[in-house]
C-alpha cells in the first residue's frame, strides 16, 4: 500500500457499484473531497478520522496515504508512523459485513487488521479500527422508528443482511465508538425502500449528515445526492436545516452525476460539500457541467430551495421584485379530481375522463374533488418531466415540460396529470399554453427540477399572468428587465418548444 503512490490499476476504481444506491466512491473524487480539507491536518498527528459509512475503505486509504506523508518529520521510523496512524488517528464503521471485510483489506492489506499481511504491527484483535455490529432495524407500526424503512421488506431473518446501519440506528451515535473526532468523512447509503407504491423508496443520506454532526467534529464532508437542493421525500425539514447552516463553507455540485460516478443514473446530480464547526460565512458554490466550472460565493438562504446555477439568481431576483401571485397557488395537487392513474373509463357517463391511454365516459357523481374545474377549460401537464431523471440533454439544455394540453368543460384527468389553470374562456388555456412554452416559464420551473418528478411546489418561481394577453419570451424578457447576458442564460439552458409541443 505504500511502496508508490501510483496505482495502475487501482483495483478501487474497478470495482462494480452495489446498486445505483450503494456506489462506491472513486480514489480520484475522494481526493476531490479530501482537498477541501486544511493542508494542516495532514501534518497534525493527533488529528482522528472517521468514516462512519465504509463500503471499500477508500476515505480512510487515502487519509492514510497524504498522513503518511505529512508526519515524516514527526515520527520518521515508517513502521512507526503508520502503526500510529492506524492505531489512533483512522476509524471506520462498515455499512455491511461485506464492505467491512473491503474496507479492512484496503487499508490494512489484509483481510484481518491483525493478520500476517497487515501493514499494521500492534492490532491485537481481526477488526483493528473498522467496526461492524449486526443491528436489527427497530419496528414501530411497520417502520424502523430510526431510518423509516419497511419491515415488509426489510424483515429478513439472520441469515440476509438487514441495511440496518449503525450510525443510523440510535439516539446517541457517541457512544458507537466512544471518541472525539476532528474529521467525519464518507459516502453515505442514499435510499432505502419504504414499502411504497411501486419501486418508491425514501431518502436517508441526510440522516448520516444528522448523526456525523451530533459528534461535533471540527471538519464534516460527504458527497451525497443534490435532489436536498429543491425536492425530494421527506426534505423539506433538512433542506431548510442545510440552508440556515452557515458553516457549510463550500458546495462542490456536478448537475451531472455520470461525470463522478461513470455509468450511475442519481436523478438530480450530485454534490459534495465542506462544513467546519469553527467558521461562518456565506458559502462558496462550485458548479460543473461537461467539464466546465461556475464559482460563486453566496448565503445559501435566500430563496426556500437551493438555486445551484449562480448566475440565476439575479433573474429570480427580478422575477419576485413584481410581488406577483405565483403559479404554485393555481397549479392543482396529486389527484386533482380524485382519481388515481389507474383509473379507466367506464361504460357509460356523463363527462370525459381523459387518461394515458384516450378518453373516454365517467360518471360525474362518482367524483369527489376538483368540482369546481369539471365545467372550465382546463390546461393540464405531464407530472413527470421530458428529461430522463430530470437530467438536461447532451448540450445541457432541457425541454423541461412533457406533455401539455387543454381540456374543455365537462372533461377530467387523472393523477397522471396537473391541472395548471382554469378558465371561462377557451382563449384563456390557449394563452397559458403558450406561456408555458415560453423558454423564460420552464427556465423558472427548471430551477425546482431535481428528479423528472413535476409537483405544484415546482411552479414556486413562475409568476401568475394576465391570460387575456398572449406572452412571448420576448415580451417576458421586456416585463422583468432582463439583460442580455442573462436572457442568454436563459436559451443556453432550455430548448425551443413549438407550439404542437416539439
Amino acid at each position: 500500500m505504500f511502496t508508490s503512490s501510483k496505482y495502475n490499476p487501482d483495483v478501487l476504481s474497478c470495482l462494480a457499484n452495489l446498486s445505483s444506491d450503494e456506489v462506491f466512491t472513486p480514489p480520484q473524487l475522494v481526493n476531490q473531497i479530501l482537498d477541501l480539507l486544511p493542508e494542516v491536518i495532514w501534518t497534525d498527528k493527533n488529528a482522528t478520522f472517521l468514516d462512519p459509512v465504509c463500503k471499500t475503505g477508500v476515505f480512510l486509504r487515502e487519509i492514510a496515504k497524504r498522513l503518511d506523508a505529512g508526519l515524516e518529520k514527526q515520527i520518521p521510523d515508517r513502521q512507526e508512523r503508520i502503526n500510529h496512524i492506524f492505531r489512533k488517528q483512522l476509524f471506520g464503521i462498515g455499512i455491511t459485513e461485506l464492505t467491512s471485510l473491503l474496507s479492512r483489506r484496503s487499508v490494512y492489506c489484509s483481510k484481518t487488521a491483525n493478520g500476517k499481511y497487515s501493514v499494521c504491527e500492534i492490532f491485537d484483535n481481526p477488526k483493528g479500527n473498522i467496526r461492524f455490529e449486526r443491528i436489527e432495524h427497530f419496528w414501530n407500526n411497520g417502520r424502523c422508528a430510526f431510518c423509516g424503512a419497511s419491515e415488509a421488506n426489510y424483515e429478513r431473518g439472520e441469515k440476509l443482511e438487514t441495511h440496518a446501519y449503525e450510525f443510523i440506528h440510535t439516539e446517541n451515535p457517541e457512544e458507537i465508538l466512544d471518541m472525539k473526532f476532528d474529521v467525519i468523512v464518507g459516502n453515505p447509503p442514499y435510499q432505502l425502500s419504504d414499502g411504497g407504491f411501486g419501486r418508491s423508496a425514501s431518502p436517508i443520506y441526510h440522516k448520516f449528515l444528522q448523526q456525523a454532526k451530533k459528534l461535533n467534529p471540527r471538519y464534516l464532508t460527504m458527497i451525497i445526492p443534490a435532489r436536498w437542493f429543491g425536492g425530494g421525500k421527506g426534505l423539506n425539514e433538512f433542506r431548510a436545516e442545510m440552508l440556515n447552516d452557515d458553516r457549510i463553507r463550500k458546495i462542490v455540485d456536478y448537475e451531472d452525476a455520470t461525470e463522478v460516478f461513470p455509468g450511475v443514473s442519481i436523478a438530480g446530480g450530485i454534490c459534495y460539500f465542506l462544513w467546519e464547526r469553527d467558521t461562518a460565512g456565506q458559502c462558496e458554490v462550485v458548479n460543473i457541467y461537461n467539464d466546465t466550472q461556475t464559482t460563486s460565493t453566496r448565503p445559501l438562504n435566500e430563496f426556500s430551495t437551493f438555486i445551484r446555477h449562480s448566475n440565476a439568481i439575479p433573474i429570480v431576483r427580478k422575477v419576485l421584485a413584481k410581488r406577483e401571485k405565483l403559479m404554485c397557488e393555481q397549479v392543482s395537487s396529486y389527484k386533482p379530481f380524485g382519481l388515481r392513474t389507474y383509473a379507466k373509463p367506464q361504460k357509460t357517463g356523463d363527462i370525459i375522463l381523459h387518461w394515458q391511454k384516450g378518453e373516454g365516459p365517467y360518471k360525474r357523481s362518482e367524483i369527489t374533488a376538483g368540482l369546481e374545474m369539471i365545467d372550465k377549460w382546463k390546461v393540464i401537464s405531464s407530472r413527470s418531466g421530458h428529461e430522463h431523471a430530470g437530467d438536461p440533454g447532451k448540450g445541457g439544455q432541457r425541454r423541461v415540460l412533457s406533455k401539455i394540453e387543454v381540456l374543455p368543460p365537462g372533461t377530467i384527468c387523472t393523477e397522471t396529470y396537473l391541472v395548471i389553470g382554469t378558465y371561462e374562456k377557451e382563449a384563456e388555456a390557449i394563452n397559458l399554453v403558450a406561456y408555458m412554452h415560453t423558454r423564460f416559464f420552464r427556465f423558472l420551473l427548471s430551477l425546482f427540477m431535481y428528479s423528472h418528478s413535476i409537483t405544484r411546489d415546482t411552479y414556486a418561481f413562475v409568476p401568475i399572468l394576465d391570460m387575456s394577453k398572449s406572452w412571448t419570451d420576448e415580451k417576458l424578457y421586456k416585463k422583468y428587465g432582463l439583460t442580455k447576458d442573462e436572457i442568454a442564460f436563459i436559451e443556453s439552458k432550455i430548448r425551443s418548444m413549438e407550439p404542437n409541443n416539439e
